[in-house]
């Protein structure tokens, strides 16, 4: 979201100028001294661990393990929406009696027995008479991609399908546990239909009644026994090669780049599903540098697989950028840029990826096109007016070494931590030089700002009331104009806090 019509001033240099010649111990005790403030309101737990951890930090990155990825897949209708609100124990997923009603990959946090873990409902395909089939076994192999353990939902009611055999070929050779789940089991007179799944051969069946809550209990207790403490998908690696995630809809280039920085063709992926995948990443070296390639060419492009294309290149985009550190989206300057290529950016925006935008088959450019592509960039990508452009032919490679520049300092900003003391007097500045309107009779105030963390900067501002978006907005512009964060997104959260009742 822009901030084009919001009413504050112009950036003046000299704010910058001041920040950098501030002497950095005043700043801090200054800092110090808004902090020790903060004791007179109402604080929690995860304020004082925020707050305990300001200035406490290193050069170092500490990253914490991911929790373990628990995925449900299954036939469209077979109850894995109204498994995942039983699961949670309250109404999250949309349940209806249509096949097909959940529209997006969705992840929820869930507790059993103690465990903390990730619950991924993976429904949502657009099914079609021809292409079911190959619909639920890609939506099958991106939950195996992105899961520890797999819960396979089968309708006792109705009994294996075609489909669900189908399925069972991806999950046999995932190598990852999978519980076998009989779904629709209301009563001991339908156990017999659970039993009949034995010849799925995925090992016992579960029976269960997502709807009534019925042997629910006992099939999470197996799943946590299945389910490592720590996600071993999730987890970030620390060290090594930079991760870098090439997006972008289809024909626009992506394979092209793939080939052109790899130095060689990538061997085309089967058509059938099941088949052995290629490696999931490449290690290329681009001036000197060796770089991790997260492989992204997207779903696998399969006979029949239409209506529900858009979701699957979504779910394989929402993957890869799980796994990478920034993502470099690929957009073809020859056709006018589409929703679709917006919606991948948004994907990175929601990921908190770093972000270079490489805009591909330069060379085809004519003067009236490049006209129009410019009014369009204004007009449709000003929200990423931030990160860095590269002009680039993929195909012949031309301009192809200005991507690592472009990637080392989207990397940077990314990584980027402020001090607590520069960034309160930053804080400072701006509202002297642009207080808050007043709402409701009250000014809100900012009481104390801190960097929570990197990658992305994520920053924290104590407050007395709400702030504005726009407002926001203001502030994360002047943190650009200020200290840079080329290439990376900027998280501004808040923390309203009352005042403490005085005994």
């Amino acid at each position: 979201m822009t901030d084009e019509h919001d009413d504050f001033p112009e950036y003046d240099a000299a704010l910058g100028e001041r920040l950098n010649t501030l002497d950095e111990a005043e700043a801090d005790q200054r800092a110090a001294s808004l902090r020790a403030g903060l004791g007179d309101y109402e604080l929690d737990e995860e304020d004082l661990g925020l707050l305990g951890a300001v200035g406490a930090y290193g050069e170092g990155v500490t990253v914490a393990p991911a929790l373990p990825v628990l995925a449900i897949v299954g036939r469209p209708n077979v109850g894995k929406s109204a498994l995942v609100n039983r699961i949670l124990g309250r109404r999250e997923a949309v349940v209806e009696d249509v096949p097909g009603v959940t529209r997006d990959r969705v992840n929820y946090q869930a507790e059993w027995a103690g465990r903390r873990f990730t619950l991924v409902d993976t429904g949502g395909w657009e099914p079609d008479a021809k292409g079911i089939d190959a619909s639920v076994a890609a939506q099958a192999e991106v939950a195996i991609d992105l899961a520890d353990a797999v819960l396979f939902v089968v309708d006792a009611t109705v009994g294996a399908t075609s489909t669900d055999e189908r399925v069972v070929r991806l999950l046999r050779g995932a190598g990852k546990p999978v519980l076998l789940l009989a779904n629709k089991v209301d009563s001991e007179r339908q156990e017999s239909d659970a039993a009949a799944l034995w010849s799925l051969g995925l090992g016992q069946p579960w029976p269960t009644s997502a709807v009534h809550g019925r042997g629910v209990a006992d099939m999470l207790d197996e799943a946590m026994r299945v389910l490592p403490t720590e996600s071993a998908v999730g987890r970030e690696e620390v060290g090594g090669p930079r991760r870098v995630a090439i997006l972008g809809r289809p024909n626009v280039g992506k394979s092209s780049l793939l080939n052109k920085t790899a130095g060689e063709e990538r061997v085309v992926v089967n058509e059938l599903a099941g088949t052995t995948r290629d490696p999931v990443d490449e290690l290329v070296e681009l001036k000197g540098v060796w770089w991790r390639l997260v492989d992204t060419a997207g779903i696998r492009r399969r006979v029949h697989m239409s209506q529900g294309a858009d979701f699957y290149a979504s779910l394989r985009t929402t993957a890869a950028l799980e796994r990478a550190e920034v993502a470099v989206v690929v957009l073809d300057v020859t056709e006018p840029i589409s929703v679709q290529d917006i919606k991948i950016i948004e994907l990175v925006l929601e990921s908190g990826r770093a972000l270079v935008l490489a805009f591909n088959k330069w060379d085809l450019l004519d003067d009236y096109r490049r006209e129009m592509l410019e009014r369009e960039i204004e007009r449709d990508l000003a929200h990423v007016a931030w990160a860095p452009r590269v002009n680039i032919s993929a195909k012949t490679g031309r301009h192809l070494e200005k991507l690592v520049p472009a990637l080392e300092t989207a990397l940077e900003s990314w990584d980027t931590r402020i001090p607590t003391g520069k960034f309160n007097a930053l804080i400072a500045e701006l509202v002297a030089e642009h207080p808050h309107p007043v709402r409701g009779g009250k000014q809100p105030r900012i009481l104390f700002g801190t960097q929570a963390s990197t990658r992305p900067p994520t920053f924290v501002l104590f407050t007395s009331a709400f702030l504005d978006p726009q407002y926001r907005r203001f502030i994360q512009r002047r943190l650009r104009e200020v200290f840079g964060f080329e290439g990376s997104p900027i998280v501004m959260n808040m923390r309203v806090r009352e005042r403490r009742k005085r005994a």
